[in-house]
């Protein structure tokens, strides 16, 4: 009797830890917050910059309605994204911030090329992932572009941070 006991006993222990409910899992933090380098400032610009794709181009343009330039776009984006004034050229703009080496580019921070024989001569948006947000004069439109695409590969000059 004592070994069916035992055995029943057993059981219950088994059948009770069966159905007790798993344990909760741990949620992770949000992966973008445990990358180094994450700045909620930066995310605030991507977001923003990409809500400005498809903007129409314009030389000298620094609002969404009359169209962008490049330097404008960043102008409009960083004041109204992050509550950042930055002005002027893209030369000018790149003077401002902090340099940063291309491997450690954060969503937010600017990056700089050589596009008609004179440095920083055109200014986008990193947004994360190798691509970057900016105001071509070529295809009329803000949009998406590589880094690594050969044209601006071989024109990238500089990156700069804004934010902490």
């Amino acid at each position: 009797m004592k070994i069916r006991t035992l055995i029943v006993a057993s059981l219950a222990v088994v059948l009770a830890a069966c159905a007790s409910a798993p344990p909760t899992p741990q949620r992770s933090p949000d992966p973008l917050a445990e990358r180094a380098g994450f700045s909620a400032k930066g995310n605030e610009v991507t977001l923003f910059a990409l809500g400005l794709i498809d903007t129409g181009y314009r030389f000298g343009g620094k609002n969404p309605q009359a169209g962008l330039d490049c330097s404008g776009m960043v102008s409009y984006i960083y004041d109204h994204g992050a509550g950042l004034k930055i002005r002027g050229s893209a030369a000018d703009i790149a003077r401002q911030g902090r340099p940063v080496e291309r491997a450690s580019l954060r969503p937010g921070d600017l990056v700089f090329f050589n596009t008609s024989n004179a440095s920083f001569s055109h200014v986008g948006v990193y947004i994360g992932e190798n691509r970057f947000v900016h105001a071509p004069s070529g295809n009329g439109r803000v949009r998406i572009d590589q880094l690594d695409a050969r044209y601006y590969a071989q024109r990238f000059e500089a990156a700069r941070s804004y934010f902490d």
